[in-house]
């Protein structure tokens, strides 16, 4: 195991150090958040791996999710008991850190984790799914997170099928790296190891049953973490990782492992949208009408490289269906937020109101 001598080694960058410099750090301590449990947080700094609760002022004070610590995080710390126990007073400021759609019909924002500098998106090569791939895609490249593909299983097709998926795959996303392996005869791990640089931190993503697990115990040399069985039926996997963790590997490597995620719905990704779909963006400059919907205007630059082939109908109809989603959930969002502030304010002048006529 990498011994760690100081922060730079959990991470801590020259970027983060100038973030802090205007920032009163007096009877704090400086740790990073490496696991988000129910109720509490686990942190770790140089010499201390300890739980911790966030501030009542932190707390009340958060106006959503991602006011909150989320692994991956650096924040101010007061340690209490003998370092045995911590306070998070503040989060550091975050150079990056990725979002999705919660989960359901709630319409909000769910902070996945903070400070990474590349994301590993996880699919096996049996079922590979362009369109889930390209959600993963909108959501990394929303804060300009490094992506890598890892497609596993390779041991359950011919030689001749791998190289046949693969070379459309690498046509289809020809700016993305892409990399093939199996847990099971070994097959592509040393390149994946390769990619893995000391003081850099990286996260898993994926669905349930793809191998994300099984790869983290394979690259810490020992069983970790809990696996289960993908089902027979669908080729499913129940959710192993119940909690969002960061490891540290024996090369001072660090990976963050996250649940396997079903639903990856899209909400204020425009930039992310735009860099994922960057043949079509780039289309749509030069449509006729500048509030062109891409669907049935004369003049539209997409729709005529559609009839042309030089986009495919699946990537085109993927484009317009999270550009809808993510600015209708966005949409949402916002009319709620106000929705409750205008709800809050006429609390308080109730109130007001019932203590002036004691």
């Amino acid at each position: 195991m990498e011994i760690i001598t100081n922060l730079e080694d959990l991470g801590f960058s020259a970027w983060l150090k100038e973030q802090i410099n205007n920032l009163d750090s007096k009877d704090f301590n400086i740790a990073r958040v490496i696991a988000v449990n129910k109720e509490n947080f686990t942190i770790k700094d140089t010499n201390n791996e300890l739980v911790a609760k966030i501030t009542g002022k932190l707390m009340f004070g958060a106006n959503s999710s991602l006011d909150y610590p989320t692994v991956g995080d650096w924040v101010y710390a007061q340690y209490l008991n003998d370092d045995s126990y911590a306070i998070i007073h503040q989060i550091l400021p975050r150079k990056t850190f990725l979002t999705r759609k919660t989960a359901g019909k709630k319409i909000a924002f769910q902070l996945l984790a903070a400070n990474i500098d590349t994301a590993f998106i996880m699919q096996s090569i049996e079922n590979f799914n362009s369109n889930r791939l390209e959600r993963y895609l909108v959501m990394i490249n929303e804060n300009k997170i490094q992506p890598v593909v890892l497609l596993s299983k390779s041991d359950l097709v011919s030689n001749e099928e791998l190289e046949d998926k693969i070379s459309k795959i690498r046509a289809a996303f020809p700016n993305i790296q892409t990399l093939t392996f199996s847990n099971i005869n070994g097959f592509g791990l040393n390149r994946i190891q390769e990619l893995l640089h000391r003081r850099k931190t990286y996260c898993l993503l994926g669905s349930s049953g793809v191998g994300k697990t099984t790869l983290l115990n394979t690259l810490h040399y020992q069983n970790l973490f809990e696996t289960q069985e993908v089902r027979e039926k669908d080729g499913k996997g129940r959710h192993t990782t119940t909690r969002r963790q960061l490891s540290m590997l024996n090369n001072g490597a660090m990976i963050i492992d996250t649940p396997g995620m079903r639903e990856l719905g899209a909400i204020g990704v425009e930039s992310g949208i735009k860099s994922t779909f960057d043949d079509i963006s780039h289309l749509s400059t030069l449509c006729r009408f500048n509030n062109c919907s891409h669907v049935q205007e004369n003049g539209c630059a997409i729709l005529a490289s559609l009839e042309k082939g030089e986009i495919s109908q699946k990537r085109y109809q993927n484009y317009l269906k999270m550009k809808r989603e993510s600015i209708y959930n966005e949409m949402s969002y916002y009319e709620r937020r106000d929705k409750d502030r205008r709800f809050g304010k006429f609390c308080k002048s109730v109130m007001k109101h019932k203590k002036m006529n004691k």
